[in-house]
This record gives structure tokens, C-alpha cells and sequence, in this order.
């Protein structure tokens, strides 16, 4: 079976908290095969046949009955989730400030004109680029202090996202075996 991964937007942020054991037990009731987690904010890698956006609806629909709130699930598969890799613009970052750069993939294909929007609404030193559904963002002086934060991102390009860095990327591609 081909392996997925699944990030969680906004879990363990603004008292709504999810664990990991819970989240993999959840997995594992919802009929996926080795659920795993990386750190605590929401990153699932498992096995199962089907689409991403039916898995994801399938586990969005099971986190809310489990954890009563909903949240959104944005999956790869382990070959998209490469692509992703591949496909990032800024090599310097990633060989060099690898916590400075940030993979947002984004749940739906952005608007048409959403990188161009984006680069208009930086206001400070970030740098911006959007290869198909995957936003790449590089945070010079670290993401926690910028202006850019999901909610603009998210607004400008007009589909929900969530964001990790490429640490936590290059982790979830290991587990996935990508």
C-alpha cells in the first residue's frame, strides 16, 4: 500500500489540543495502516489505498467525532510529497537554513495570480515562490516574528494551508520512505 502524509492545520495551538498516541489510535480506527507521528504538531504518515482528498475527508470527519473540533487534514503521497522536495526553489535554504525554510502545501490549487498577490503582500525580507499546490516560503529572520503568517498567506492565495520547515520535511520524507 502506498504511504500518505497527512499535516494537521492548527492542532496543539489555541487550546485545541490533539495527542499524538490519540491521533495514531484514531488512525488506526479509521482503518489506516501504520499510522505514525513526528513531533507533536500534527504530522501523520500511514499506509492506504485511495485519494488524498477522500482520505482526507475521511480523517477529518473522524478527528472531529473523536476530538470534537474540526480540523483540516492536507495529505501527500510519498511521490508527491518528493515532488515537493525536488521541485523547491531555494536550494541556498535548504542546504544551508533549513529552519528558515518553510513548505506550506496548500489543501486546493491556489487562485490564479496568488504568487504574484503574495509578493505584493510581503512587507518584510521573506521570499516567496508556488510550485503547483506547494507554497515555499524563506523566513530570514525566523517565521515566529513575521508579518507573514498562515492567515495572510492563506487570504492572499485563496486555499488553506499549513506550514512545516524543512527539517520537519525532509523527517516526514524519511518516514514515508520518499
Amino acid at each position: 500500500m502506498p504511504a500518505h502524509i497527512a499535516l494537521l492545520r492548527a492542532v496543539n495551538v489555541g487550546g485545541r489540543t490533539m495527542k499524538m498516541a490519540d491521533l495514531v489510535a484514531m488512525a488506526r480506527e479509521a482503518g489506516l495502516d501504520e499510522p505514525r507521528t513526528l513531533l507533536q504538531s500534527g504530522n501523520l504518515v500511514f499506509e492506504a489505498n485511495g485519494a488524498d482528498a477522500a482520505l482526507a475527508a475521511k480523517l477529518e470527519a473522524a478527528a472531529e467525532a473523536r476530538f470534537g473540533y474540526a480540523t483540516d487534514f492536507i495529505l501527500r503521497s510519498a511521490a508527491e510529497w518528493q515532488a515537493l522536495i525536488a521541485a523547491n526553489p531555494f536550494l541556498d535554504a535548504a542546504e544551508n537554513d533549513r529552519a528558515r525554510l518553510h513548505a506550506v502545501p496548500l489543501k486546493a490549487p491556489p487562485e490564479a495570480g496568488a504568487l504574484e498577490r503574495l509578493r505584493a503582500a510581503i512587507k518584510g525580507p521573506e521570499s516567496a515562490a508556488l510550485v503547483g499546490r506547494d507554497l515555499y516560503v524563506v523566513y530570514p529572520n525566523g517565521a515566529g516574528t513575521s508579518k507573514l503568517t498562515i492567515s495572510v498567506i492563506e487570504r492572499v492565495v485563496g486555499a488553506r494551508g499549513t506550514a512545516r520547515n524543512w527539517n520537519t520535511v525532509l523527517k516526514l520524507a524519511a518516514m514515508a520512505g520518499a
